[in-house]
């Protein structure tokens, strides 16, 4: 048997440049690729509280690979007021995928109809034949009200 050890950094390099070729990959981390083609593109956005509760309401969200990470953008605007995402998407998996940003929610008729600022990590989760992710901390941390933040499949 030829030992392969001496051949190591290479075949590890040649690993790297393999992962990171498919650019859209290399950041986040992705362990199933068929749900992180969905995730990458334009999506609707919706807070529950916003609009009629249907698609029709629903504002714009996009996730680009720029520069070896993938941005998530999104507004969604209405007469109640309004949801906005901005960050990074940090790792993507069958079910769920992972943001580090801001989100802003406003509603006229929580916290005052102040906006309600969270900056950290969220989970955005799918669950069983769901056609939407929903954002997992759901607890709004200005006001006692659950804002269901779901972004949804193309």
């Amino acid at each position: 048997m030829p030992n392969i050890a001496r051949h190591l950094p290479a075949l590890t390099f040649l690993a790297a440049l393999a992962c990171w070729s498919g650019a859209a990959w290399a950041d986040p981390a992705v362990s199933d690729q068929a749900m992180a083609e969905k995730l990458l593109g334009t999506h609707a956005i919706t807070l529950q509280w916003l609009g009629t509760g249907t698609l029709k309401d629903a504002g714009k969200a996009e996730v680009k690979a720029l520069a070896g990470e993938w941005h998530l953008t999104g507004r969604q605007d209405a007469a109640e007021g309004s949801v906005e995402v901005d960050g990074i998407v940090t790792f993507v998996d069958a079910t769920s995928f992972g943001f580090k940003g801001k989100i802003v929610t406003q509603v006229t008729h929580i916290n005052g109809g102040k906006a309600c600022s969270r900056d950290g990590e969220f989970v955005f989760f799918k669950k069983g034949k769901r056609k939407y992710w929903r954002m997992q901390s759901i607890d709004n941390p200005c006001d006692v009200a659950a804002d269901y933040v779901d972004i949804y499949l193309r």
